[in-house]
């Protein structure tokens, strides 16, 4: 058993002991914890915005260092990273990353989604500045990663850079050409980070839509912009730009709040009475004087219809609830179904026609097409 593993199996169990404890929640405590991310590091390329699709992939190893983590009592006897116990005939690359210039509100979804049966993906890769810096700066490298949890958890990209450990003959690391520390890290600082707390989200048609999107950036940066993007079958539309204190609304109705923009590094987007237009892949990009990184949320607009059956003239009405609206229902029978009632025998009259009550013994399990 690997090192992530032990300590993984030993944090779910310390979890499992203290979820039968149940503690109040004025109980909890914060408390600073290195959280450990199984990474893939890609070798070839960089890749600002999302997870490579090719190149060289190695084994990684990410090291969030003390990062505040609400304490429900399964954090106790929980030891911090000790790159020693690491196997060095199969030592991956490990970053050393602090996070004191930034926030990270998703640390504890992080934390813990092994024990809750949740997948988690984590890549990093080179990240390439958008600005010329100083040469004394240049010498330093940078490096996305972006951190996916399965089943509705969060999105998380964090822009972090390497730290000058190049001083007084440093070791170096050999695959990225990097210098490490004496325990054989390379140490970074996470300077930018952008989340988003769900990546897919179902409203009912009309109703109004709330898209996630959040920030936290190091003091030294100052915030540019703000642009949401909407993709659909390969066509794509500003929704809502903002940029120096203007906002602007492609969208009508479109909004989203500047002083929690500022204040608080919330730009979620409000979308009121939704159509079937709105539906489709919407981008949070955020841009700061430095570094530039994004959140996907895919957007899903239903409808609430009411079970097959009969009503007034023998309509028909789709089994289910939630028809996406992008497909097209094409009901399998006639909108009346009649039946045939023939006349009693020696009757002078045809045959007569009646709505038909029930159908549900002709066509028990009759499903709707599609396109």
């Amino acid at each position: 058993m690997d090192t992530k593993a032990g300590w993984c199996l030993l944090f779910c169990l310390a979890l499992s002991r203290a979820a039968r404890t149940e503690p109040q929640a004025t109980e909890r405590q914060w408390r600073a914890v290195d959280v450990i991310l199984d990474c893939f590091l890609v070798m070839e390329g960089g890749h600002q915005r999302a997870f490579a699709s090719s190149g060289n992939r190695e084994k990684a190893l990410l090291v969030l260092k003390q990062v505040p983590v609400l304490d429900d009592g399964s954090l106790e006897g929980f030891t911090d990273f000790q790159n020693g116990a690491v196997d060095k005939d199969d030592q991956p690359v490990i970053f050393e990353a602090s996070v004191d210039l930034v926030q990270i509100p998703q640390a504890e979804d992080l934390l813990h989604a092994d024990c809750n049966g949740k997948e988690m993906t984590c890549e990093i890769s080179r990240y390439f500045l958008q600005v010329r810096q100083e040469a004394t700066v240049e010498k330093a490298a940078w490096f996305i990663i972006n951190v996916q949890i399965s089943r509705g958890g969060p999105s998380v990209s964090m822009v972090m850079k390497t730290l000058g450990d190049g001083e007084n003959g440093a070791v170096w690391q050999p695959m990225l050409n990097l210098p490490q520390s004496l325990q054989g890290t390379v140490r970074t600082a996470v300077e930018f980070q952008v989340t988003t707390l769900t990546q897919s989200l179902n409203f009912l048609l009309g109703s109004s839509a709330s898209l996630h999107c959040g920030f936290s950036m190091a003091p030294s940066l100052d915030l540019i912009s703000v642009e949401w993007r909407l993709q659909y079958k390969g066509s794509g539309q500003l929704v809502y730009s903002w940029m120096t204190g203007q906002g602007q609304a492609k969208r009508q109705g479109a909004t989203l709040k500047p002083e929690e923009l500022l204040m608080a590094g919330d730009a979620s987007l409000t979308l009121p009475s939704l159509s079937l237009k709105d539906e489709g892949t919407y981008i949070c990009q955020i841009t700061t004087s430095q570094y530039q990184a994004q959140q996907i949320i895919q957007l899903n607009i239903q409808e609430n219809v009411p079970p097959y059956g009969l009503h007034s003239g023998g309509l028909l009405k789709p089994p289910f609830l939630g028809i996406p609206l992008r497909k097209k229902l094409q009901p399998p029978l006639p909108t009346l179904i009649l039946n045939r009632n023939k006349k009693a025998s020696g009757s002078s009259s045809g045959p007569s026609w009646t709505p038909l009550e029930s159908y549900s013994s002709l066509f028990p399990q009759l499903p709707p097409k599609f396109d």
